[in-house]
């Protein structure tokens, strides 16, 4: 039985669909990560899964019963994680903590062994008399993850926990969430950052509020058999819609200083390109065929150009 599954799940504000027919899964020991660009509906769909929004149509399930009529005992059983900062800024570390387990009826002496754990993975035991108002972004997420974790819950909303945090921060962000997967906690997580994707069980893409993907990395890699082609030249900067009505041209976009085309016919797309850039007066354009990283290929699932064999 799964944790978590919606069925045909819809939010509609207003004339606005936020979400559309979202229908997705979370199993016990996973992580499901959505991904997709602002205004998707990954926010909207967080807070109805942990039903601080009600949905406008479809159904949500949690542990096999219906959200919207589950006990108090049930929903204990589900963890979520703002976006927004939700601490007690005056509060300490150690009140924080307290205060999310009163909420949930920890025992005081489950709390015990529990404050240990969680603040011994996250690296704050040191801090517990610390104002949560003072502590850098990496400690206040690794806080509100602790905080969401007291009452051992079953499953983990997660809606981008690591937005705003360093590299190193959210390294360990992971590695504590990591402990809590290998414990059996389900998780279902939203990202901006394609690196956090790529550690998930299986990946969704919304987009305008549509579930677009759900697959597995390794799925979502070998099913995009277009090439990408990575050069960089000003001139093709300056030229950019130009570039876009080649034939063969499915994608183009910019990667930092450079570009990344999309195709499925390299060799004439080549061609096309340093003419019509030697045309504009470029210098020689070096034109490199590369792995398709998870933007690549998430571009490309956004524009409805998949890039995805049929196998």
């Amino acid at each position: 039985m799964s944790l978590l599954a919606t069925q045909n799940l819809s939010k509609r504000f207003g004339d606005t669909l936020a979400v559309t027919g979202l229908s997705l899964t979370v199993n016990a020991g996973e992580v499901v990560g959505l991904i997709g660009p602002d205004g998707a509906g990954k926010t909207t769909t967080m807070r109805m899964l942990a039903g601080l929004m009600t949905p406008t149509s479809g159904s949500i399930m949690l542990l096999g019963r219906d959200l919207g009529s589950a006990s108090a005992d049930l929903k204990q059983r589900l963890g979520y994680m703002a976006q927004q900062y939700s601490l007690y800024g005056d509060l300490s570390v150690a009140e924080n903590l307290h205060f999310f387990a009163g909420m949930f009826g920890v025992p005081k002496r489950v709390l015990k062994e529990r404050q240990a754990q969680l603040l011994g993975m996250a690296h704050l035991t040191e801090f517990l008399d610390r104002p949560a108002q003072a502590l850098s972004g990496g400690m206040y997420k690794k806080l509100a993850l602790s905080c969401a974790l007291v009452h051992a819950p079953s499953l983990l909303l997660l809606d981008e926990p690591t937005n705003g945090v360093d590299p190193i921060s959210r390294r360990e962000l992971w590695s504590f969430l990591g402990e809590q997967v290998a414990a059996g906690v389900g998780v279902l997580v939203s990202t901006p950052y394609m690196d956090e994707a790529e550690r998930c069980t299986r990946i969704g893409l919304l987009v305008d509020g549509k579930l677009v993907v759900l697959d597995s990395p390794a799925n979502l890699k070998r099913q995009f058999d277009a090439t990408v082609l990575e050069f960089e030249s000003e001139a093709a900067m300056a030229e950019l819609e130009s570039l876009r009505t080649l034939d063969h041209v499915e994608q183009i976009y910019t990667v930092g200083k450079k570009l990344h085309l999309v195709t499925h016919a390299q060799r004439n797309v080549e061609a096309s390109l340093q003419s019509l850039l030697t045309g504009r007066g470029a210098k020689t354009t070096i034109v490199t065929a590369v792995l398709p990283s998870f933007e690549d290929i998430f571009m490309a699932l956004s524009s409805g150009k998949t890039g995805r064999s049929d196998t």
